[in-house]
């Protein structure tokens, strides 16, 4: 059995019906059933059965599609490996941010782009735990998230440790360099992010190690937004320093939370174990450990 009788398996299972998959294979039905046939003796197992138009694979069949999808799947990593090897730096570079983005990541790119200039890019902007799904379901091969996660499915370059900042409108005229949370716990907080992901609540687990109950007015998701309405004096904020360097211009002033509080954000970038990374991936590992150097 070769790939190319699992690749007419795979569009047999998928469409249902012979005369469908022979369509989607540009061959006729007659050399494909036949196929069928041969596979069936070969494995001395019924593949599928004919249910009223439709085929219904059995569980023999849906143990074979398994495997021949994972077969498929290896072939096509195999071809890519090679026309890598053999394209050099060509490459697509698809890659996760966490929201609130990561310090120096232009600067690292652009760094990357000089290296590799016919790389092409996709970078996509979510929360963590969403990035560690789109990695897990290889619809990008790096991320960059923020921790703590579950990340038992992935190899993990830890970053750098990240202040938090209370942030609240000059017109308070706050001078403090630095806070506990013992000064902020009243103040009025829009916390820029949602309930259940990340920063929410790293921020909520720092206070509740005191046992204080902070004065939470809402959460905002929206940066530019959350940062109008601190600076106009609708609220405060807590939120990390790479957001605070990436919004600069607004009315706000900055107090440092102590680190005694043990508020801080660790970084880290991530991809997926046990899984081949295309050359273009692992120039970027490569690129990025060397601008830390």
């Amino acid at each position: 059995m070769d790939i190319r009788k699992l690749r007419y398996f795979i569009a047999i299972v998928e469409e249902k019906s012979i005369s469908a998959a022979a369509r989607r294979l540009h061959i006729s039905q007659p050399p494909l059933s036949q196929q069928l046939k041969e596979m069936e003796e070969e494995l001395g197992a019924i593949l599928v059965e004919r249910n009223g138009k439709q085929l219904e694979v059995t569980d023999a069949g849906k143990t074979l599609y398994t495997y021949a999808l994972q077969m498929d799947q290896l072939m096509e990593e195999a071809k890519m490996e090679v026309r890598e090897v053999g394209n050099g730096a060509n490459g697509r570079l698809t890659i996760g941010v966490n929201t609130f983005s990561v310090a120096h990541l232009p600067e690292i790119l652009h760094q990357f782009q000089r290296q590799y200039p016919k790389v092409t890019y996709k970078i996509q902007q979510n929360e963590s735990a969403h990035l560690c799904r789109l990695v897990r379901d290889r619809a990008i091969e790096l991320a960059f998230i923020r921790l703590p996660l579950e990340l038992d499915d992935f190899s993990v370059l830890h970053l750098y440790s990240e202040p938090f900042y209370w942030i609240s409108s000059r017109k308070r005229n706050r001078l403090e360099a630095e806070v506990s949370l013992t000064d902020i716990v009243n103040e009025p907080l829009l916390l820029p992010s949602t309930q259940g992901l990340g920063v929410h609540y790293l921020i909520l687990e720092a206070f509740s190690r005191f046992d204080f109950h902070p004065h939470i007015v809402g959460e905002c998701s929206d940066i530019v937004l959350l940062m109008d309405l601190v600076s106009t004096d609708f609220c405060s904020s807590i939120v990390p320093e790479t957001l605070l360097n990436r919004h600069k211009g607004y009315a706000v002033h900055a107090c440092k939370i102590s680190p005694a509080c043990g508020m801080s954000s660790l970084l880290g970038l991530i991809w997926l174990k046990n899984h081949r990374l295309s050359n273009t991936a692992q120039h970027f590992i490569e690129c990025f450990k060397n601008f830390r150097a």
